[in-house]
Order: structure tokens, then C-alpha cells, then sequence
């Protein structure tokens, strides 16, 4: 049982951990979701291309933290149970509402606008020989 009052840190530290995250996952499943595009996949086949070969991985690593911060509330200390549950949450919250609602109903919406780049970005990525490859 959690007693005692709720320490700033822990709302601050679910928060970032959340966020942290949530970048990695977002990060992997948009990289696959530009690669199929870049290959000549329209945006709802590339989502839904990306969203199929993420899935599993993502599903997986997504349910190991949970489980792993979920162990912190066998513990005795308010502070780690507290982290334990905010963040495992935060972690299956992420992995279902982001990656299956929130990404592709946006990148949906979006369309082929999803992919623009400003022409001052172009320049640079010339300018700088950078590339996507």
C-alpha cells in the first residue's frame, strides 16, 4: 500500500521517462513508415506496411519495461512504487494509444504532406551532402 504524500520527482521522472521513451519508439516506427515511402509506398501503405513490421518488436520491448517497472511496487519504498506504476503505464500507454491510434491517424490526415521538407533544408542537406541513405 502507497502511503504518504506524492513526491514532485516522481511526476517529473514518469514524465521524462515517458517522453524518452516514447521518442524511441516514435522514432522506429516513422523511420520504417519514411523508408517504405522512400521506396514508392503511398502514406496509408507505408503506415500500415510500417505498422505491421514494428509491431511485434515494438509490442515486445514495450511489454518487458512495463513488466520491469511494474516489479518496482513489490518493493517497500513509496518513491520506487510510485515510479514503478507511473511509468509502466506511461509505457503501455505509449506503445497502444501513440504507435496504434495517435501516428497513424495523423500521418493519415496528413497525407502526403506528412513528408514536406522546407526548401531551406533542401540547401543544406545539398550543401552539406547529406542524405537519407
Amino acid at each position: 500500500m502507497i502511503t504518504g504524500s506524492l513526491d514532485p520527482f516522481v511526476v517529473v521522472g514518469v514524465l521524462a521517462f515517458a517522453f524518452g521513451l516514447s521518442m524511441d519508439y516514435e522514432v522506429f516506427l516513422t523511420s520504417r513508415i519514411k523508408e517504405l515511402h522512400d521506396a514508392g509506398a503511398s502514406t496509408t501503405e507505408a503506415v500500415t506496411e510500417g505498422l505491421a513490421r514494428t509491431g511485434r518488436i515494438v509490442t515486445a520491448a514495450a511489454t518487458l519495461l512495463a513488466v520491469t517497472f511494474f516489479s518496482f511496487m513489490v518493493g517497500s519504498v513509496s518513491f520506487l512504487q510510485l515510479f514503478g506504476l507511473g511509468a509502466g503505464l506511461a509505457v503501455l500507454i505509449d506503445a497502444t494509444l501513440v504507435r496504434v491510434i495517435l501516428v497513424p491517424a495523423i500521418l493519415g490526415v496528413l497525407g502526403e504532406r506528412a513528408w514536406y521538407a522546407p526548401r531551406s533544408l533542401h540547401r543544406v542537406r545539398s550543401r552539406f551532402a547529406l542524405s537519407e541513405s
